[in-house]
């Protein structure tokens, strides 16, 4: 049986991959942690810290984790049940336990529950697929939200994302990440799955 597709470490970096802030007017002074040059005001966000600080992050993280590991489990076990059934199956058919009739229904049951889990599985992979892009439209929309009221003040032209070496090389002093990560952790209000799921790391992590 393919095993059920379980969320990757860094799932939701590909949704932050281009962020750009609407063009605003020029802030009376420079942002303390941006550089300039002439008129063209240019910062970036490391992705990898906005992910590991960003509380909003770390809470969904830790959510579509668990339901992997509960859609695993289930799996598993269910798993194991059909396995043992077919055992019990082919033992009791060679001791002759079954009319043929018998052992044609119980055949049948087999093949049907075999297909169910196979439906199961492929219908958990779907909702953890979809629970997973709802979560990245959920960070895009948050980020760009944000970036765009940050931005009123700023005055930046564009706000770039870092994310591994996808920038070859960029002035620290243009690094607006822990600005932005304090902001965004400033107005994050969660919902209450996801207050629970921190909860409950929390709760983990003792």
């Amino acid at each position: 049986m393919k095993n059920l597709k379980l969320v990757r470490t860094g799932l939701m970096a590909a949704s932050a991959a281009m962020l750009m802030a609407c063009n605003g007017q020029k802030a009376e002074t420079a942002a303390p942690a941006a550089a300039a040059s002439g008129d063209l005001k240019i910062a970036y966000v490391e992705i990898d810290s906005l992910m590991s600080q960003y509380q909003f992050c770390k809470d969904y993280t830790l959510l579509l984790t668990r339901k992997g590991e509960n859609a695993r489990a289930t799996l598993n076990q269910k798993a194991k049940n059909l396995e043992a059934d077919a055992q019990d199956f082919q033992r009791k058919l060679q001791n002759n336990a079954y009319t043929q009739e018998r052992a044609q229904q119980e055949n049948n049951r087999l093949v049907k529950a075999q297909q169910d889990l196979q439906e199961l599985q492929e219908r958990l992979a779907m909702e953890l697929d979809q629970e997973t892009a709802s979560y990245n439209n959920a960070l895009r929309d948050s980020l760009q939200s944000f970036l765009k009221a940050f931005n009123k003040d700023k005055g930046f032209k564009m706000i770039l994302s870092k994310a591994g070496d996808n920038m070859l090389l960029a002035d620290p002093a243009m690094d607006i990440t822990k600005e932005v990560v304090e902001g965004l952790n400033k107005a994050y209000k969660p919902s209450k799955e996801l207050e629970n799921a921190g909860s409950a790391g929390t709760e983990e992590a003792k």
